[in-house]
């Protein structure tokens, strides 16, 4: 039997036209201080906000979308969420595997972390990255400083959404660009 997700949405801003963007939606806004509205403010921090100006509430999980992971794959939250409930765990995090070659740079000298020179990129040991498409979060996690817990689920997701993370005008051209695609239209 699936549960049902609950349909409220919460938004923490401190944008007016964010603000306002949002109230037309139907969404609830959290208006975000200041101190929590820089570059160095963690998302744990942010949640924990939300959580302690809003009325008094029976939340038991906290689904985060980022907004610089605009674009995910049709039923990814209802899948994601249904695996979430299905197991006893305390988050969930979207991953995908990278088939990169990792190295530092040592006295300016590479050095392979992650393979040996020569070896193919078919023989890597997997390797994944947060994508940061989804996070699952049960709140006693927030009040505990955490995004992820030990019981978390890795949720693997492959596909193209899941490089898109818009940190430069560069990402968002590119997030742009495949929207415009006949393709993916009908994957959103």
């Amino acid at each position: 039997m699936h549960e049902r997700i609950s349909k409220k949405v919460i938004v923490s801003t401190d944008c007016p036209e964010i603000k306002k963007v949002a109230l037309k939606a139907g969404s609830e806004v959290v208006d975000r201080p200041a101190c929590l509205a820089t570059d160095t403010a963690s998302t744990v921090t942010v949640i924990d906000h939300v959580l302690k100006v809003l009325p008094e509430q029976e939340i038991e999980n906290i689904i985060l979308l980022q907004p610089s992971n605009p674009l995910r794959p049709r039923n990814l939250l209802n899948t994601a969420f249904q695996t979430f409930k299905s197991g006893d765990y305390d988050s969930l995090v979207t991953v995908s595997r990278s088939y990169q070659k990792f190295g530092r740079i040592q006295e300016e000298k590479f050095i392979p972390l992650n393979y040996k020179f020569g070896q193919r990129s078919q023989e890597l040991q997997p390797l994944y990255y947060e994508n940061g498409l989804l996070y699952i979060i049960h709140v006693d996690l927030i009040k505990k400083g955490k995004i992820l817990g030990d019981k978390n689920y890795a949720f693997i997701v492959d596909h193209p959404f899941a490089e898109i993370d818009i940190d430069e005008q560069v990402h968002l051209d590119y997030a742009e660009y495949i929207l415009s695609r006949e393709t993916w239209k009908n994957n959103l």
